[in-house]
């Protein structure tokens, strides 16, 4: 046998090796446990060489749990940590429309992880596959709470490019307002249990931005790489850009209650609390915005703790408008409409 034979013959004997370990590791996950013989018998191999493939799954971080004795065999346990998953078609497709569902979804903390898993397995999965999972899913509704219906597809696209550092070309829409053409560095997607927002600096306009998905339009990856930049928390960004950048009338109103107590009653897509430096600890100050006051005064009277407007004017005077009405309205004295 020359050179270039024995090197066939050594790749030809890696890659058959190769393939029976994971031939073996698609045998323990099939059934709890089984005997070296029976290993053996289904791999065409000898105990010997069964052993080996175990102590190669061992090294990947699979772990192979082995019994002694006559009657002894393999068994996989559960491990420390999370070694790669070995997935079937069938298994890989089932896996991907789970995941777009639960990225999709209302639920709690699991909506960022479930993508970040997506965008991998988006990555190695063949284009044939990803035609099988686009089927299903686009065959599918799914009931939820009201918001926003994001593309599975455009949130494995921005997920890759935060993860790639890509820069990204996309068309803008707001209601009311021409559509814009925006290339962007992606930073980061947040979600907020109703709808995700997009975090990237906009190149054009040398800031940083939010931008909701629903309102993002022909995404397309550019190839550019984005060099590192100093950058604003983004739960910050989109926690200000959804509480009070929107809207024209931004109060800030101090709660006679701590404030651990009240944020269990804010949700964070609606205001912000925070401790009142100039006030004893059993006070806090709740920042909020929305587009007329009476809005705000209804949400903080909902809270159902006493309560004193700090700014602006404006809702100190429809405070006192609310309250003039409903004092006519308690003592029946609202005269009747003409």
């Amino acid at each position: 046998m020359d050179v270039r034979d024995r090197c066939h013959a050594g790749r030809v004997s890696v890659e058959s090796g190769t393939e029976r370990v994971l031939r073996l590791l698609a045998l323990l996950q099939r059934r709890p446990a089984w005997t070296a013989l029976d290993l053996a018998t289904e791999l065409g191999v000898t105990d010997r060489s069964v052993r080996r493939d175990v102590e190669r799954l061992r090294r990947l971080g699979y772990p192979v749990q082995a019994t002694p004795g006559v009657g002894g065999g393999y068994r996989l346990g559960a491990g420390a940590r999370l070694p790669p998953l070995l997935l079937d078609e069938e298994e890989a497709v089932a896996t991907a429309v789970a995941l777009r569902l639960v990225a999709g979804g209302g639920i709690a903390g699991a909506g960022e992880a479930a993508l970040r898993a997506l965008a991998r397995l988006d990555q190695v999965m063949p284009p044939r596959l990803r035609e099988r999972v686009a089927a299903v899913h686009g065959a599918t509704e799914t009931l939820t709470a009201p918001g926003a219906v994001i593309d599975a597809d455009l949130l494995v696209l921005l997920a890759r490019a935060c993860r790639d550092r890509v820069r990204v070309r996309f068309r803008h829409t707001r209601p009311g307002r021409p559509e814009t053409d925006r290339t962007v560095e992606p930073l980061r997607l947040v979600t907020t249990g109703r709808l995700w927002y997009l975090v990237a600096f906009d190149v054009d306009r040398d800031d940083w931005r939010t931008f909701r998905l629903d309102r993002v339009r022909r995404p397309e990856l550019t190839g550019w790489r984005c060099r590192p930049r100093e950058h604003p928390d983004p739960v910050a960004l989109v926690r200000h850009a959804v509480t009070e950048a929107p809207y024209r009338v931004r109060a800030r109103i101090r709660l006679h209650a701590p404030a651990a107590e009240v944020r269990d009653r804010v949700p964070v897509t609606v205001g912000r609390v925070d401790p009142d430096p100039d006030a004893p600890a059993d006070r806090c100050v709740l920042t909020i915005a929305a587009e007329h006051p009476d809005w705000i005064l209804a949400h903080t009277a909902r809270l159902g703790v006493p309560a004193e407007v700090l700014e602006p004017e404006e809702l100190r005077a429809a405070a006192a408008a609310m309250a003039a009405t409903l004092t006519a309205l308690s003592t029946g004295s609202v005269p009747p409409s003409s």
